[in-house]
């Protein structure tokens, strides 16, 4: 059995029991407790009412622009035409290329987080979903990252764009900050990310969306928002 650490020990202390306490306080908790000398991720973990329906699985893929950023730093790569280079580079992106980017991308030896392509080059990178699908580089219309505003989704990505994807049993997690953001910053975050996802509920779906939620940082333990 792995033994329990003394910072741990510590945090489990703070873990709450038979009270009901806000969410600006788990918030309060989940800070106090992020004691690393790095700058924890805040996470929030959602369980959504997806379930089978008669047309298949139903799935929820988008993106939330949060209000006060991230605090995730994305190396950015744009693919694009050769006459849009310059103008991809002035935007802000670590790495511009066209064909040459996709030689790279075929090697599978590339370190970018994010990937933006043009429409027009779509065509050219479609073959290598195989070494971008499983990484989630794939560019995807839907996420804003198929786009001729090559300025737009830079910046997007580089101030707080994240992007949200429930797996088959109904999960979906995603940060909202880090622990150097004051508290008022992450719940204005928090907030704002779950008004996304209620808007995102299928008409086909009764009840509520939302069944559950936790918030946490990256080595400490998890809250469940709303728990007595």
């Amino acid at each position: 059995m792995k033994k329990k650490s003394k910072r741990y020990k510590e945090i489990l202390k703070s873990a709450v029991k038979d009270k009901k306490i806000t969410t600006k306080e788990i918030l309060d908790l989940v800070k106090k407790n992020s004691t690393t000398k790095f700058d924890e991720s805040i996470d929030v973990s959602l369980r959504i009412n997806l379930k089978q329906s008669k047309g298949g699985d139903l799935s929820l893929r988008t993106t939330v622009n949060l209000p006060n950023g991230s605090g995730k730093k994305s190396k950015v790569a744009v693919l694009c035409e050769s006459d849009k280079i310059e103008e991809a580079k002035k935007s802000g992106a670590e790495i511009v290329g066209s064909d040459d980017l996709i030689e790279i991308i075929a090697s599978g030896k590339f370190n970018f987080t994010k990937l933006i392509c043009t429409p027009g080059m779509m065509s050219k990178i479609g073959k290598h979903g195989k070494v971008l699908g499983p990484k989630g580089l794939m560019p995807n219309p839907k996420l804003g990252t198929v786009t001729t505003d090559i300025k737009k989704a830079v910046k997007d990505i580089k101030t707080g764009l994240v992007e949200i994807r429930n797996d088959k049993d109904g999960n979906l997690s995603s940060t909202i900050g880090r622990k150097s953001f004051t508290t008022d910053k992450l719940l204005e975050n928090y907030n704002h990310f779950i008004e996304i996802i209620k808007k995102e509920k299928p008409d086909t779906i009764k009840g509520e969306f939302i069944k559950n939620s936790f918030i946490s940082s990256t080595m400490g333990i998890s809250y469940k928002v709303g728990a007595k």
